[in-house]
């Protein structure tokens, strides 16, 4: 049965496989039945071999000759020596056996002859040795046409029995080819559950698992049109400012006017500019699975992450540093995690006010040793306890705040976290006053 290169039929193995199986075990049957006939032919002609020889040892020589056995009777397959006891020979029949000469071998032998091998019985009498001998090629021949006649059914019913394979198989696989009519029919935007009702137990898990990728993909799909729905409409307010800003720029007709101007138009894009920065982080991280395993250090991350921001804390004159540095290793997405550790930073130093402090650390849990906490604690206005799980929802912002944000910053945290595995934490900071952060991962 010839298949497509690249391309296996579940048929077309099923078929090789159970016909091909068929045939090998009718062939070791074939095999079987030609031994065990081989084996009861021995014994029946072994049988008659000793009676023959017995029976002439005990009649005169003269017996044999008259009427004398035709030459070209196929039929007559025994040959008979006799033998005097001096070891002359003084019958042969038929005149063409080819034997081997006389043996003193008494009773069952098999002797090699140009002819082939014979089976010998030899029997003494006072006065002379009987030799009957028979080819072991008549023995053959019989087992074969007996295991022949054996299988000649069987044989027979091969083509109906391969028929019978082949409508099962497809009865068989009716379920599957049902099934992938089903999905091969589906709109492109059609996620129900595939129905699981007539299908075969074996074929469940494979239902079960497309359901399950279902539910997955509908689920990352309610995210995206959530995640286009806010972001249009948060996009919509900076952008419209934008445009009002512009506007003020244009009717300036003074150089302060135009230098007030430009300084509000300069932050509304900056604005904007980092609400698209978060937007796009959020984007990243939200449809993946499974983060880039690949092993860095932790604490050098977190380093690398403070001499970034500190130009940033600086300008707001708060003092940031790395409190406790100890070296750790992670698997994940390294620019992920420095996403994750460079928003809680920048948030807590924008949300600090001036001659603040916000401290960094990075080591390796006490009572965990296979995980690493990284903590940012700050001693600005905190978050109250009420609303320490709905500052992690996207666009959230907390009544009251002063601060320009989108309310992405700990959205995005919470996403990577979930990704790697990782679990989010806020306290409060030093004395009670501020925020602390902790953020646990898993470490080697």
């Amino acid at each position: 049965m010839m298949m497509s290169s690249g391309r296996a039929s579940l048929r077309a193995s099923l078929l090789v496989w159970l016909l091909g199986s068929v045939l090998l075990v009718g062939v070791a049957g074939g095999l079987i039945a030609y031994r065990n006939a081989l084996a009861e032919a021995d014994t029946f002609f072994d049988y008659h071999l000793k009676e023959t020889a017995l029976f002439l040892r005990d009649q005169p020589v003269e017996y044999l000759f008259p009427p004398p056995i035709p030459s070209n009777d196929v039929a007559y397959d025994f040959v008979v020596q006799i033998w005097t006891i001096d070891g002359r020979r003084i019958y042969i029949g038929p005149e063409r056996a080819v034997l081997p000469p006389n043996s003193t071998t008494i009773g069952y032998s098999t002797v090699n002859t140009s002819s082939g091998q014979w089976r010998v019985y030899g029997t003494e009498s006072p006065t002379k040795v009987v030799q009957v001998a028979q080819p072991m090629s008549v023995r053959r021949q019989e087992a074969a046409q007996l295991a022949l006649r054996t299988l000649a059914p069987f044989a027979l019913l091969m083509p109906v029995l391969g028929l019978i394979v082949w409508l099962t198989v497809g009865r068989a696989l009716q379920p599957l080819q049902r099934l992938a009519r089903a999905v091969k029919a589906r709109r492109v935007n059609a996620v129900e559950p595939l129905s699981a009702e007539r299908l075969p137990d074996e074929v469940r898990p494979l239902v079960d698992s497309l359901n399950d990728l279902l539910a997955r993909l509908t689920a990352a799909l309610d995210r995206e049109r959530a995640f286009m729905a806010d972001a249009a409409h948060e996009l919509r307010t900076p952008l419209t400012a934008l445009h009002l800003q512009l506007g003020e720029l244009a009717r300036a007709s003074t150089e302060s006017e135009r230098a007030e101007a430009m300084g509000k138009l300069s932050e509304g894009m900056q604005r904007a500019s980092r609400l698209v920065e978060q937007l796009l982080a959020l984007a990243r991280q939200e449809p993946r699975a499974e983060p880039a395993h690949t092993r860095f250090a932790l604490d050098e991350l977190g380093r690398e992450i403070v001499a970034e921001l500190v130009p940033l804390a600086d300008s707001r004159r708060i003092d940031l540093g790395m409190s406790e540095a100890q070296t750790v290793f992670v698997r994940g997405d390294r620019d992920a995690v420095a996403t994750l550790i460079r928003n809680l930073v920048d948030n807590a130093v924008r949300y600090t006010p001036a001659g603040g402090r916000v401290d960094v650390s990075v080591e390796r849990s006490a009572t965990l040793p296979a995980q690493a906490i990284v903590r940012v604690i700050d001693n600005g206005p905190g978050i109250a306890r009420e609303e320490r799980e709905r500052v992690f929802d996207r666009f959230y912002r907390r009544p009251g705040t002063r601060h320009p944000g989108s309310g992405l910053g700990l959205a995005i945290v919470k996403a990577i976290a979930v990704a790697h595995g990782a679990t989010v934490e806020l306290g409060e900071g030093a004395d009670g006053q501020g925020l602390a952060v902790s953020v646990t991962l898993p470490a080697e």
